[in-house]
């Protein structure tokens, strides 16, 4: 870009939300070979089902969504200056659901994906601001299908961004079912159904040292696609600390210190954690606000005794405690979020942790998968529907040598 291009360029920056938390140098840096756009009033930028390799952030001018493939002027959606256009096709690789149109004449920044998620993404502040950009457009897309009702086109479109955050989600927890196959001394088994399109519960389960098992599970306030985001960020935030850490409490309290910045969605979750030593049997777990997991052992059922705990990624400087627990053989640890326990029935009757634990101890010697399977059949019957209220997940591990 020449001299003046750069300084139009970082004028226009100035209000982009996008870019709001960001040093405007660094944005420059990162989008310094970028290609500006002059589009004549009625310029297609793409169409419907073509593949597309670049994110689009209109400069000036208006621009919108065609939704069908005649182009009708009923079926759009508004593309306000400073919003990203094609990031659902340059993340699936697959083709644009809708057509773009400058209404009048437009400038538009064209930047390749790599650029877009390599480079800008990973600059402060960035990634947090496409959240609450994505978040606010399901919210109008939303608004704008149900006032369609009959046209349900608008719904197809939020039915693929729902799609993709679902596969966005899917792609940051475990495979579920049995973990860790071949193994002889330990047992670990996930599960996660959402309740709807994208849900907010994770769990997740690794070794972080040859002798040493990391796992937790969590549930995010809220559903959709601001708590998927939501998630998929504490996931990959976990990773990084148990890597680094093999004190549970200190884990937590700096998840919930980087979980609180730049938290505009307000959203918070619930967590229990804990380091598991497979040479010694020493759990070391810490918890923050998660209901408690379900100890089986000796052929005694009971709640794991935990600490409370703050919610994590509400309250900036919150503490959290450490419990020790041994673990013997073929004990059995069922963690869960309320998703399970709370389930009501048609008189709005809850499943409750009475019932989850009444069950547990008689499928107490059966494979994990098997455990878990059970308990999610049982939760069907008791509610007399498939149909979930609220995401249903489990974790469970035993010891097994």
């Amino acid at each position: 870009m020449d001299t003046r291009t750069v300084a139009t360029l970082a004028s226009d920056l100035a209000g982009i939300a996008l870019f709001h938390r960001t040093d405007a140098s660094l944005i420059l840096a990162a989008i310094g070979g970028c290609e500006v756009l002059q589009l004549p009033a009625g310029t297609v930028l793409f169409k419907a089902g073509e593949i597309n390799h670049n994110v689009y952030i209109p400069l000036s001018g208006s621009m919108v969504v065609h939704l069908d493939a005649k182009m009708s002027a009923e079926a759009t959606i508004s593309i306000a200056v400073g919003e990203c256009v094609g990031e659902l096709s340059a993340i699936d690789g697959k083709p644009t659901s809708g057509s773009v149109l400058a209404q009048t004449a437009a400038r538009v920044l064209k930047i390749p994906q790599d650029i877009f998620w390599n480079q800008l993404m990973t600059l402060p502040g960035v990634a947090a601001s496409f959240m609450g950009l994505l978040s606010e457009r399901v919210r109008r897309t939303t608004a704008q299908a149900l006032k369609a009702q009959a046209e349900q086109i608008e719904l197809k479109h939020l039915r693929k961004e729902l799609s993709l955050a679902r596969q966005l989600q899917s792609s940051m927890l475990p495979a579920q079912g049995p973990m860790f196959a071949g193994r002889q001394d330990v047992e670990v088994c996930g599960f996660m159904e959402p309740a709807s399109h994208v849900g907010g519960d994770l769990f997740d389960a690794f070794f972080v040292r040859e002798h040493q098992l990391f796992f937790c599970i969590g549930d995010v306030s809220g559903h959709g696609i601001a708590s998927a985001l939501f998630m998929a960020r504490a996931v990959g935030l976990l990773r990084i600390l148990a890597t680094n850490c093999n004190e549970p409490d200190v884990l937590l309290k700096e998840l919930n210190e980087r979980l609180c910045v730049n938290n505009d969605t307000n959203l918070f979750l619930t967590m229990f954690c804990g380091f598991l030593d497979i040479e010694t049997w020493q759990l070391d777990y810490s918890n923050g606000g998660h209901c408690p997991p379900i100890l089986l052992s000796g052929g005694q059922v009971e709640d794991l005794p935990i600490p409370k705990g703050p919610l994590i990624g509400a309250f900036p400087g919150a503490r959290f405690l450490r419990m020790t627990r041994a673990l013997g053989i073929n004990d059995v640890l069922c963690c869960y979020t309320d998703g399970v326990t709370e389930a009501q029935n048609t008189e709005d009757e809850e499943f409750s942790e009475v019932r989850c634990r009444h069950l547990l101890g008689q499928a107490a010697d059966l494979p994990l998968q098997a455990v878990i399977d059970g308990v999610r059949r049982q939760v069907a019957e008791f509610t007399g529907t498939e149909v979930l209220d609220d995401d249903f997940t489990m974790l469970a591990l035993k010891r097994t040598a």
